[in-house]
């Protein structure tokens, strides 16, 4: 998990860059990778949590 959270993260940054060299609108696109986010935080809440 450590792994594909910090790819979400690297990905941020590459957004970041890009919108900041000014390559494009990125909204768009980081609004997916928040999506993105929540559903990897979701998905490790869920495995980690022992069943009752």
């Amino acid at each position: 998990m450590n792994i594909a959270e910090g790819s979400v993260e690297e990905c941020r940054y590459f957004l970041i860059l890009a919108k900041d060299l000014g390559y494009g609108d990125t909204e768009r696109l980081a609004s997916l990778l928040e999506e993105v986010s929540r559903l990897l935080n979701a998905y490790t809440a869920a495995i980690l949590t022992p069943d009752s």
